[in-house]
């Protein structure tokens, strides 16, 4: 295994991406799994999945099925080339790695604050109202979020990020 890898988990709109690009400012290996790992397939088996199946809700079915492939987080977890690894994204199988991870993070935020974040992202492609309701939804339930120490993104980023990173010991 390598030194020390991090998972960095949250719900849409709590601040994975910005924590992940804060914490490459700094000079940290971060791996961004929403950008690089992540794919459409079955949680258990790994097997990629072209689409929903016949009648199935898209944006829920889409949700439920974005996962990391289990291999190539074990690679790269077990790379010792860097003193710490953050992985920084959603996947509805961490189930399958979570014990690579001396950490896991779960960002959370205000609903006040989810809201006006996703105000921000009626013209990103895909975004619609429906995926808005679900997400809201997996923030009130926490559905598909890893146990974890609770981190709140209400602040600044680098004061989210110094706060992960004053926990890391």
């Amino acid at each position: 295994m390598g030194i020390r890898n991090y998972l960095i988990e949250g719900g849409s709109g709590t601040g994975k991406t910005s924590v992940a690009t804060e914490l490459e400012r700094r000079g940290y290996h971060v791996v961004h799994g929403d950008r690089v790992l992540a794919y459409v397939g079955d949680p258990e088996t790994g097997l990629a999945l072209a689409g929903p199946p016949e009648g199935a809700d898209r944006i829920a079915w889409g949700y439920a099925h974005w996962i990391w492939p289990v291999d190539k987080v074990r690679a790269i977890a077990a790379d010792t080339t860097h003193p710490a690894t953050f992985f920084c994204g959603g996947s509805r199988n961490f189930h399958k790695f979570l014990d690579l991870f001396d950490k896991v993070f779960v960002l959370d935020i205000d609903v006040e604050t989810l809201n006006r974040r996703l105000d921000g992202r009626p013209n990103e492609p895909g975004f619609e109202p429906a995926e808005r309701a679900l997400v809201l939804r997996y923030h009130r339930s926490r559905e598909h979020l890893p146990a974890g120490n609770n981190i709140d993104t209400a602040n600044t980023i680098p004061s989210v990020v110094d706060d992960i990173l004053a926990k890391l010991t």
